[in-house]
């Protein structure tokens, strides 16, 4: 029976993934072995040392000590692609939000309260002032060919837009589902010097914060509407006004409010509302759950942010997960553990992300009691379970 803790009320149909006859949901959780989680954050969490795993009901990890959790062997999960549908849709329509002008246009309509019958007459004469392209016809540019990105590209060309699609690292299954009408363009420069809009579909890290600075604006389209419903990161802000102000870039709508962009002309801030469908919930905690299950069930490990995937079917006898540090000489001295204590290894696979490294083999043979002791005895071997 494992305790899984959980935290920011997750919704039931992913709780209802967690069998009772094997977890128990437990909301304190102080000897917890595994943690579900949307947004809380848990830099400054105590986490036990019976903790194995977390599940994160959704993609960003930024509320989680990542680096802490390898230290600790902890694997951390993500549920990449659970919440496409509900971002793509949002995406799709700040398109139109930042084309058409509307969200100064209903703001300026609200401010006709009070004028009675001359309302009409009003608004035929103030709606020029308003004017936006259609979408037809014009170059969109998505940066990003992940689950979000992909859904975006096929739905933006079915509106008649050219799309560009930019991703150096494209995955096999996104590559499958991008629509034939997608130009796959392999300069970043020539997109971005081409394109009417564009829309960010990155993952933070050290090469992709601050993605859309002074340098990158400049070598923009004049007249740009960017897009950002990734991570409010991608974006230089203060690169963005100056811009605006300039002229470079036309309109700029976001899912990540900052006080420097609010009230700002050009400007559209949307309250992070991305993933917020009940949809979308629903799909990141199943997906969650049913990989943090998964580990702690079977050892397998898929979508983990620090540990590489390693799924593998289970065989006879008894499954021996080894987290450990990505080094040489550890495959060759687990299996001398093995081979002493007598046991055959029927399955087995190894896997490296970064510095860390994930062995699972599958054994049939006496299995003791002192063989994860001894491979935890093992320099630079962080946890062991035998299942």
């Amino acid at each position: 029976m494992f305790d899984i803790k959980t935290l920011n009320n997750i919704s039931p149909a992913g709780l209802a993934k967690l069998g009772p006859s094997q977890f128990r949901i437990d909301e304190e959780g102080a000897a917890a072995q595994g943690i579900l989680v949307r947004s809380a954050q848990m830099h400054e969490m105590e986490l036990p040392d019976t903790l194995l795993a977390i599940g994160r009901a959704g993609a960003g990890v930024n509320n989680i000590p990542v680096e802490k959790c390898s230290e600790a062997g902890i694997v951390v999960f993500n549920t990449p692609g659970a919440n496409a549908g509900g971002v793509a849709e949002l995406t799709i329509g700040a398109l139109v939000l930042a084309s058409r002008n509307l969200w100064p246009a209903m703001q300026w309509v609200q401010g006709l309260a009070g004028e009675g019958d001359a309302v009409a007459k009003l608004v035929e004469k103030g709606k020029g002032q308003f004017v936006g392209p259609e979408l037809a016809g014009k170059k969109l540019g998505v940066v990003g060919l992940g689950a979000i990105g992909v859904k975006v590209a096929n739905a933006a060309a079915h509106l008649g837009m050219d799309v560009y699609g930019y991703d150096p690292y494209i995955s096999v299954d996104a590559a499958w589902m991008l629509s034939r009408s997608v130009t796959h363009s392999v300069s970043l420069t020539e997109l971005l010097a081409q394109c009417d809009y564009i829309t960010l579909h990155l993952p933070v890290n050290d090469q992709t914060r601050g993605f859309m600075n002074e340098g990158v604006f400049r070598g923009c389209k004049p007249g740009l509407r960017l897009l950002n419903f990734a991570r409010g990161e991608l974006v230089d802000n203060a690169a963005a006004l100056a811009a605006l102000a300039n002229g470079q870039l036309a309109a700029y709508v976001t899912d990540f409010p900052k006080e420097e962009l609010l009230g700002v002309p050009g400007v559209v801030c949307i309250p992070h509302l991305g993933a917020s469908t009940p949809e979308s919930e629903d799909n990141c905690a199943v997906m969650a759950a049913e990989q943090l299950a998964d580990y702690l069930l079977n050892g397998n490990i898929k979508n983990s942010v620090n540990l590489p995937e390693v799924v593998l079917p289970r065989a006879a006898g008894k499954r021996v997960c080894v987290l450990h540090k990505n080094e040489p000489g550890l495959i060759s001295a687990i299996t001398a553990v093995t081979t002493e204590a007598a046991l055959n290894i029927e399955n087995m696979m190894n896997k490296s992300k970064k510095d860390m490294a994930y062995t699972l083999l599958d054994v049939t043979g006496p299995v003791s009691a002192q063989l994860a002791q001894r491979l935890e005895a093992i320099p630079s071997v962080v946890r062991v379970r035998v299942l």
